[in-house]
């Protein structure tokens, strides 16, 4: 079924409005060319975020990372911290939503330091 302006993916409710109606008009080409109804949405809302907002290295990049026995976010290579919680999902619900408003990227890591995920590219 067609995505429309007032009926589209839960995905799609954390972006802007220019960057939600390209990922629709990309996302229903992606379904009509036979694609799974999750890749569409996955790859609509990756190309209509480079095609309005720009090359994901253009953007504000921010990271989750272990401190001692807390976890943080913070802008990457600045040394003051944006939010700080005693774990690391409870750091992410509060991160997601900051990250989006300032339409950025965002790099998850383990606790040893390894890169686990970016979101938002």
């Amino acid at each position: 079924m067609p995505w429309t302006k007032d009926d589209y993916p839960d995905t799609f409710k954390n972006v802007g409005t220019d960057v939600r109606n390209k990922a629709i008009e990309i996302g229903n080409a992606l379904l009509r060319e036979g694609y799974e109804e999750g890749r569409a949405i996955s790859i609509g809302l990756s190309q209509a975020r480079e095609t309005i907002e720009g090359n994901a290295e253009d953007r504000p990049h921010f990271e989750i990372r272990a401190r001692e026995d807390d976890w943080v976010l913070k802008k990457k290579s600045a040394s003051s911290v944006i939010y700080k919680e005693d774990t690391k999902s409870a750091l992410l619900d509060k991160a997601k939503s900051y990250v989006t408003e300032h339409e950025g990227v965002l790099t998850v890591y383990r606790a040893d330091g390894t890169k686990e995920q970016t979101l938002y590219e």
